[in-house]
C-alpha cells in the first residue's frame, strides 16, 4: 500500500511560529514596565488602544515619528552586543517628536530577521522597552517577521514608530526671534548616524571590534555601540518652564543641516565651535579619517545631540533647569539675521 508522503509546513519554509509565540511570552514582563497613564492594553492583540483623556489631554494634536539605527545595526550584529541597540531605536524616534512639543506616548517595533534567535530578539526588545521607560512612553505592540532568504547570517533589521500629544496651540517651533540663544546639550557620543562612515574609518584603522578603544575604555566596538542620549525628560520639562522657542534634535546632517530646520526662513545662526569640548571619539575619527572641520559638522552631532533656541530673558532659568535635570549644557550662540549657520573658531 503506497504511503502518503508528508506534507510540507511552515516550519520547512524557515518560519518557527513557536518561537515567535514563545518570544511574545518573553517581552511581556518588559513591555509591562513602560505601562502608563493612558495605557489600555497589552501584547498580544490585534492593535493597541490608548485613551489621551486618561493621559491629561483635554484638546490634543497627535504627533508621529519614525525612524531606525543605520548601519549601527552591523556593529550590533557583528559583535553580538545587541542589549542597547533598542534605546537607540527609541531614542531616534522620540527625540523627534519632543522637537515638536511632544510628550512620546506609546512605541511600536518592526524586528525583521532571517530566523528567529529567541534570546537575541529578547535582548534586543528589552533594550526598546527600557528606552520607552526612559521616556516615559508605553510600548504597545509590535511586528516580529522571520524572513528566511532576506536575511543571512544573524543579520536584522530595526524600524520604530513613536506617537506622541501636545495641546492644541502649543506646538514648535514657535516665536524664534533675532537675539534667541542655542543652548547645546551634549551627547552620549556618535549616538545612530554617519555610521556608514564610521565603519569606513574603522575600516582604515585596521582595528577590530574586539580591540581596546583608542578613545576611551573597553573595546572599540562597544564603545561605538554607546546608546543615543535621550532627551525627553528634561526637554519637556524645559518646555513646561517657558521660553523655549524650538528644539533641534542633532542626527543626519550634523548641526549644519538640522539647527535651520526649525528656523524661520529668513534667520540663521552663529554658533561658537570654542563654547564646548569635542568629545575623543569625533577627535579620533576626524584625525584617523583627515575628516574636514566643515564635513565633521554635517555628518556627526560633534557632541552636541540637541539644541534648545530660547529666549534671550529666560536663557539662565533654563539653563539651570536643564543642568538640574542631569544635562551637560554648552552656550553655542545666537539666532542672527541671515540664512544658515555660520561658525566661529576652531573645533577642540
Amino acid at each position: 500500500m503506497t504511503q502518503p508522503k508528508n506534507g510540507l509546513t511552515y516550519a520547512d519554509a524557515g518560519v518557527d511560529i513557536d518561537a515567535g509565540n514563545a518570544l511574545v511570552e518573553r517581552i511581556k514582563p518588559a513591555a509591562k514596565r513602560t505601562t502608563r497613564a493612558g495605557s489600555m492594553s497589552g501584547l498580544g492583540g490585534f492593535g493597541a488602544l490608548f485613551d489621551l483623556k486618561a493621559a491629561g489631554y483635554n484638546d490634543p494634536i497627535l504627533v508621529a515619528a519614525t525612524d531606525g539605527v543605520g548601519t549601527k545595526l552591523r556593529i550590533a550584529i557583528d559583535t553580538g552586543n545587541v542589549a542597547t541597540i533598542g534605546i537607540d531605536l527609541v531614542a531616534m524616534c522620540v527625540n523627534d517628536l519632543v522637537c515638536q512639543g511632544a510628550e512620546p506616548l506609546l512605541f511600536l517595533d518592526y524586528f525583521a530577521t532571517g530566523k528567529l534567535d529567541v534570546d537575541q530578539a529578547t535582548a534586543i526588545i528589552t533594550g526598546i522597552a527600557e528606552g520607552c521607560a526612559q521616556s516615559g512612553c508605553a510600548l504597545v505592540g509590535g511586528e516580529t517577521a522571520e524572513m528566511p532568504g532576506m536575511y543571512h547570517g544573524g543579520d536584522f533589521d530595526l524600524a520604530g514608530f513613536a506617537v506622541g500629544a501636545m495641546e492644541r496651540g502649543q506646538d514648535l517651533p514657535a516665536g524664534v526671534v533675532e537675539g534667541d540663544v542655542l543652548l547645546g546639550l551634549a551627547s552620549d557620543g556618535v549616538h545612530s548616524n554617519g555610521y556608514s562612515l564610521v565603519r569606513k574609518v574603522v575600516e582604515r584603522s585596521g582595528l577590530a571590534w574586539d580591540a581596546p578603544s583608542p578613545f576611551g575604555d573597553g573595546t572599540l566596538g562597544a564603545a561605538l555601540l554607546t546608546p543615543t542620549r535621550l532627551y525627553v525628560k528634561s526637554a519637556l520639562d524645559a518646555i513646561r518652564a517657558g521660553g523655549v522657542h524650538a528644539l533641534a534634535h542633532i542626527t543626519g546632517g550634523g548641526l549644519t543641516e538640522n539647527l535651520p530646520r526649525v528656523l524661520p526662513d529668513d534667520l540663521g545662526a552663529t554658533i561658537d565651535l570654542t563654547a564646548w569640548k569635542l568629545p575623543p571619539v569625533f577627535r579620533w575619527l576626524a584625525d584617523t579619517a583627515e575628516l574636514s572641520q566643515p564635513e565633521l559638522l554635517k555628518t556627526f552631532n560633534a557632541g552636541i545631540g540637541m539644541i534648545l533656541v530660547v529666549a534671550q530673558n529666560r536663557a539662565d532659568a533654563i539653563e539651570a533647569h536643564l543642568k538640574a535635570s542631569g544635562e551637560t549644557v554648552s552656550r553655542l550662540g545666537h539666532v542672527t539675521a541671515g540664512q544658515g549657520v555660520r561658525y566661529s573658531g576652531t573645533l577642540a
